[in-house]
């Protein structure tokens, strides 16, 4: 899969988010699928039966120097296998779509019967993980399901006597995210991003596609349009951008936070040595709670704005107002009295 998401890294390019947030960033190309069969894939049963496939992990490609995507040469023309009496070859390829380079590595195919059996259930019949298959198979009808990530594709093939061959088109795109704070580029150990189908604009419920993305992981979906939250820290420094995923291209995004590191003290007296067991409130100016711990330094990550922090050590209790402006990380000390 590494080779695969390698080919779509080979073109970078830019693509504008279309709406709020600060995202910006770039597609790379891969068709459309065609509509799921009938029969639900995910009937409950026992170990044997084939449930659909989850997301597929995507492990990160280094990054090539831009250049021209060149097709592969086609290679010396197969030689058929030796087929038994009362099997049909079936010969399986994939592509990112019509006049697009075939996929050359991390499809995962899965052949299932045309219908499902007495229990409901769809039960796998062959799994195969090569770039292009030669399957060997009984005359039939059957359901061949093509991923890649969290692309696929399904045809219904008939077999009969003569060798079939079939190609897939899977539309698949990949998203590549960083977070930012003015010029400086965001640790990856201190952002990560929750991915939805769909603008964020859209009226009903959404589900994430993905949760807790990091940085710099190439992730492949489906084209069509997407927005990512990006959550930097555990506060309330979240970003929503709309991006739109083409088939076979990589989309670049890099959202920018409009936040700071604040570390928190609780002093006698003014630069005194802070006091433990300490615990920390941070609110709004409205008063709602953003963010709560116990410790001498506790550090929360704030969007830009006006904040008040209160202090209880020993019983007693402290207040103190202040202002996060954007890239500033500040230490702030509240001194008890």
């Amino acid at each position: 899969m590494a080779f695969a998401i390698a080919v779509l890294l080979a073109v970078p390019a830019l693509a504008q988010p279309f709406t709020s947030g600060t995202g910006s960033g770039g597609p790379m190309p891969i068709a459309p699928g065609a509509a799921p069969p009938a029969a639900s894939l995910a009937a409950p049963g026992p170990s044997d039966v084939l449930r659909p496939p989850g997301n597929i992990p995507i492990p990160v490609a280094p990054l090539p120097p831009p250049a021209q995507v060149e097709r592969t040469p086609a290679g010396p023309a197969l030689t058929a296998p030796s087929v038994p009496a009362g099997q049909v070859a079936l010969y399986l390829t994939a592509r990112f779509g019509k006049d697009l380079p075939q996929i050359p590595s991390g499809i995962v195919w899965r052949v299932y019967p045309e219908r499902p059996d007495h229990t409901g259930a769809m039960r796998l019949i062959r799994e195969d993980k090569t770039a292009a298959p030669t399957m060997l198979l009984p005359p039939g009808s059957y359901i061949i399901h093509a991923s890649i990530g969290n692309a696929q594709a399904l045809k219904k093939v008939q077999l009969r006597a003569e060798t079939v061959r079939e190609t897939f088109d899977i539309p698949a795109g990949g998203i590549r995210i960083e977070g930012k704070v003015g010029d400086a580029r965001i640790p990856a150990g201190q952002i990560h991003f929750d991915i939805y189908k769909g603008s964020q604009f859209e009226p009903g419920d959404k589900h994430p596609l993905m949760q807790n993305a990091m940085t710099g992981e190439v992730m492949l979906v489906p084209e069509g349009t997407y927005h990512i939250v990006s959550h930097y820290g555990d506060g309330n420094a979240v970003v929503r951008s709309d991006i739109r995923v083409q088939a076979a291209k990589v989309t670049d995004v890099s959202v920018t936070h409009r936040a700071a590191i604040i570390t928190l003290k609780l002093v006698t007296t003014a630069g005194g040595e802070a006091l433990a067991n300490t615990q920390w409130s941070v609110l709004t100016p409205g008063g709602d709670v953003i963010k709560e711990s116990i410790g001498a330094f506790p550090r929360v990550i704030l969007a830009e704005g006006e904040y008040r922090v209160i202090a209880r050590n020993e019983g007693r209790s402290f207040q103190h107002d202040f202002n996060v402006v954007t890239g500033v990380d500040s230490e702030i000390a509240v001194v008890a009295q």
